[in-house]
């Protein structure tokens, strides 16, 4: 059984990474591809596809070489991704991709057969870059793609080319997803190939009557022209979703009956069973505290619910698996049973449900699971990462299939952010560690007893100049916050420093944690501790944090309350420390984590003198409706509406009284520039004086266009400065 695992280093150095925004900008999810017998894996670098032996880093030999890449009358590919057919005759490449919204998933693939040595081009009649998800038929003769809105299939062995969808359109999405989905559910490969190859399952995404939200480019031409995003905000109905089984013979497509409004519910996970006369599909009610697992039969449509859960604030439908990657369904005891993790107890613990329904806890006690990693049913064990003990921190642990007691398998000594890719035999696995004081370190270990085999040994930096330290603060309210801190450099205690908080508070990312970068701000140009600041942040309630369930949800229907609560109280602790200067307090985010300083600054304008907020959601009933729904409620009448307008930093604007710099992209799809306009006119409404930076047709990161990141850095440097003077007093 593979796990689909995904790596997400936290490099906080580096401007982009350090938004802990809820997006991503950077490429596509890259996964390992290991060899068929799990002691290997493939890897593209130098123009070449190359085996390694993951236990002897001598051994290695070139599967495809850059000569073998190159088509006749043409450079040699650029392989930004690839896979192996299971008998590893034919390998699919994706190359000369392009952007969609976040990832680069649309490009042109090429089929590399060993057996007769070509290199053919697939859906060479279709546009330049516009295949998504090609994936090859079970049995390797066919290749599956969307293109425009609608899936097709081709034989490879003769190029013929049939369309299986005939309505796709940039409204009726077939075999992908609409911005909402894949911004908040981590939807892209919308369509999945039949074990026996003779059909596929696919979603279809209904967006005619989601409404575009307008941006206007005014830079890339004379005259200025609209950028329409379909973009459902918050009390507005979602997409309808369906779906399908399309025979690749007949074209014909049988919907499957799946009980519910589906404009009114989200299918966020859809994957075969154990068989192809039968999908399995986890639908989520509209409120995303109602989780249905269904069994769908693709010759009748009929589906038969066999589980469901119900919460009363949200059930997370995405970051439970596999860092929000929800390919995959995970099948044990020869598809009689399937992993799943739940919160119901109070933590979240991994269980086992049978196709009757019959679930069965497999982890026990007052932790939680963070990710699950590896299913070695072989040898009868789960590997999945938790940290019991020390919520900044990440370790590996192994429980037997049939519950008892989790072992760690993470040495005691490496502490800090430990991440795996584990091989498909459950022998060996990719090893990173770093900590917040320790560069990333790579190594390959055996498993199940985590010895060293070969890369880096682990060490950690003993000598690190830039240490933080991590503590832990009680607010007023009992409510106990893990925190770090930088001091100065040459820190003098008699002294008084300026202090800086770094936020982001929201229930999509955490910014304490045990990891490299942490205490860093790339956005500073400069070093904070050698000019004299003291860095802190600080994790609320509502962040993701292994701290149980009442932490993380204590925060539903209270964003921009719960959080900023504990993040004052939590400052004004601070503040009572000695060396502190209570007169030269600033605090900044972005994204969430601009909203959150936009509160602070207009809620507790006595504790937070200096504010700088980039990309911020002012007024919260203009995000989309996924995200801010599954935290905040659906408003659909004045009640519900009134949870949004409370947390909603336009709210309280009127009580701005220190130094405010606001920052924000007029490009941005996410966080749409309205929300700039929006508050601007209540800041000018109060005779409100602060600073505004737009930066033309940038997105969400803010890094396009010449010179820009630069550009950023040194107003958020300057303002800093101008403002919250560096330096012990």
């Amino acid at each position: 059984m593979k796990i689909r695992h995904h790596t997400i280093k936290h490099m906080l150095s580096i401007v982009f990474l350090l938004l802990i925004s809820k997006q991503a900008i950077l490429a596509q999810h890259r996964e390992t591809y290991w060899t068929k017998d799990g002691f290997g894996y493939y890897k593209a670098e130098a123009g070449q596809i190359t085996e390694f032996d993951a236990r002897d880093e001598s051994k290695k030999k070139v599967l495809l070489t850059k000569e073998m890449l190159t088509p006749e009358g043409r450079q040699a590919l650029l392989v930004e991704n690839f896979s192996i057919t299971p008998d590893g005759k034919k390998v699919l490449i994706f190359t000369n991709t392009k952007r969609v919204w976040r990832y680069n998933t649309k490009g042109d693939y090429w089929v590399y057969d060993f057996d007769a040595k070509t290199l053919k081009q697939i859906g060479k009649g279709k546009p330049e870059s516009s295949l998504m998800f090609a994936k090859l038929s079970p049995d390797g003769s066919k290749a599956a793609y969307a293109s425009e809105h609608n899936i097709y299939v081709e034989d490879l062995a003769n190029g013929t080319v049939k369309q299986l969808t005939f309505d796709g359109s940039k409204k009726l999405i077939n075999g992908t997803f609409d911005w909402a989905y894949e911004e908040e559910f981590g939807c892209r490969d919308g369509f999945r190939w039949s074990p026996d190859g003779q059909s596929i399952a696919y979603w279809q995404i209904d967006a005619t009557k989601i409404k575009n939200y307008l941006m206007l480019n005014t830079t890339d031409s004379i005259y200025p022209y609209v950028v329409p995003v379909e973009y459902p905000v918050a009390g507005e109905d979602p997409s309808l979703c369906h779906v399908g089984i399309v025979d690749i013979n007949s074209a014909k497509t049988t919907w499957m009956n799946i009980p519910g409004d589906p404009i009114q519910h989200y299918i966020p996970r859809m994957e075969w069973s154990t068989s192809s006369n039968e999908i399995i599909l986890e639908q989520l009610n509209r409120a995303q505290n109602h989780s249905m697992i269904y069994l769908a039969s693709t010759i009748t449509g009929e589906a038969k619910l066999i589980h469901e859960e119900e919460d009363k604030a949200w059930i997370d439908g995405k970051e439970r698996w596999n860092e929000g990657d929800p390919i995959g369904w995970e099948w044990i005891n020869k598809g009689k049973e399937f992993i799943w993790l739940s919160e119901k107890d109070g933590w979240r613990h991994i269980y086992k449900i049978d196709k009757t329904g019959k679930e069965t806890l497999i982890t026990k006690g007052n932790y939680d699971v963070i990710t699950l990693n590896l299913i070695d049913e072989a040898n009868g064990f789960l590997y999945f990462i938790a940290s019991p003990d020390n919520a900044t921190q990440k370790y590996l642990y192994k429980i037997k299939l049939n519950g008892g007691t989790a072992e760690r398998v993470t040495p005691m000594d490496e502490q800090g952010t430990n991440e795996y890719e584990i091989s498909t035999n459950g022998k060996v696995a990719l090893h990173n560690f770093s900590n917040s004081y320790t560069p990333p370190q790579n190594e390959v270990i055996s498993l199940p007893d985590h010895k060293h085999i070969i890369g880096t040994t682990i060490k950690i930096d003993q000598e690190a100049k830039v240490k933080p330290e991590f503590f832990k603060i009680k607010t007023v309210d009992g409510v106990e916050m893990d925190g770090w801190m930088v001091k100065p450099v040459n820190f003098d205690a008699t002294k008084k420093y300026p202090v800086v908080f770094y936020v982001y508070s929201e229930p999509a990312g955490a910014t304490v944690t045990d990891s490299y970068g942490a205490g860093r701000n790339g956005l500073y140009l400069g070093n904070m501790a050698k000019d004299g600041y003291i860095y802190i942040s600080l994790d609320n309630r509502g962040t993701p944090a292994p701290k149980g369930r009442e932490w993380r949800k204590s925060i539903y229907k209270n964003i921009g309350i719960v959080n900023i609560q504990d993040q004052a109280m939590g400052a004004k602790e601070i503040l009572k420390w000695p060396f502190v200067d209570t007169s030269r307090v600033a605090v900044w985010g972005w994204s969430g984590g601009g909203s959150c300083t936009l509160n602070l600054m207009f809620q507790h304008p006595e504790i937070y003198k200096t504010g700088i907020s980039i990309a911020a959601v002012g007024w919260q009933l203009t995000y989309d409706n996924i995200y801010q729904e599954r935290y905040m409620g659906v408003p659909i009448d004045d009640e519900g509406r009134s949870y949004f307008i409370k947390g909603s930093p336009i709210t309280y604007a009127k009580n701005l009284k220190g130094n405010l710099l606001y920052i924000h992209g007029t490009g941005d799809d996410n966080v749409h520039y309205k929300n700039a306009e929006l508050l601007i006119n209540e800041l000018v409404k109060n005779n409100k004086i602060f600073q505004l930076m737009s930066y033309p047709n940038r997105t969400h990161g803010i890094f396009e266009g010449q010179g820009t990141s630069l550009h950023l850095r040194t107003l958020y440097t300057q303002y800093l400065k101008d403002h919250c003077p560096p330096g012990g007093r």
